[in-house]
């Protein structure tokens, strides 16, 4: 199957969408990662070397999660595609949303402020997920996976804008 996907354009082009956005958060915040070690760690913060480790595992699930439903899920029954249309906006929106997070936590330290995108973004994934898991259970799945570790990053953010 995944030498199929790799013929395949659509494939390359969901995945550098995906990791486009967090090279692009990243180049947003060059020099800025560093406060991360500077500030009040809450209980539970891992290393910051995790992150990345996450991030690019993370960025492959959701690139291949939209990839299976704008590709139909591999099913030879096409989808509905204003539900697939509908589907792959939430998806673009979370995208957004996570690119201007970093920018908001570490470039401008405004912590309670990048608390409130995380809440919109976690919504935003959520609402990705919903959609995904009715068009392909298994993008949905990779979804879920994104949307825990966001869940994980907002308590750290939220500790930390109460720490800090």
């Amino acid at each position: 199957m995944l030498r199929e996907w790799g013929k395949d354009k659509a494939f390359w082009l969901s995945l550098a969408i995906s990791y486009g956005a967090g090279v692009l958060g990243t180049l947003l915040t060059l020099g800025k990662m560093g406060i991360y070690t500077r500030i009040t760690q809450p209980p539970l913060a891992p290393p910051g070397w995790l992150f990345p480790v996450v991030w690019t595992v993370l960025y492959f699930l959701m690139g291949l999660a939209a990839y299976l439903v704008y590709r139909d899920c591999g099913s030879t029954v096409p989808l509905q595609q204003e539900k697939k249309a509908d589907a792959l906006s939430w998806y673009l929106s979370q995208l957004l949303l996570n690119i201007v997070w970093p920018i908001l936590f570490f470039r401008f330290e405004a912590f309670w402020l990048a608390f409130l995108c995380i809440v919109g973004l976690w919504g935003s994934i959520l609402m990705t997920y919903r959609r995904f898991r009715t068009l392909c259970p298994a993008a949905g799945i990779m979804i879920l996976i994104y949307l825990v570790w966001v869940s994980f990053a907002a308590y750290l953010n939220l500790a930390i804008a109460l720490l800090n």
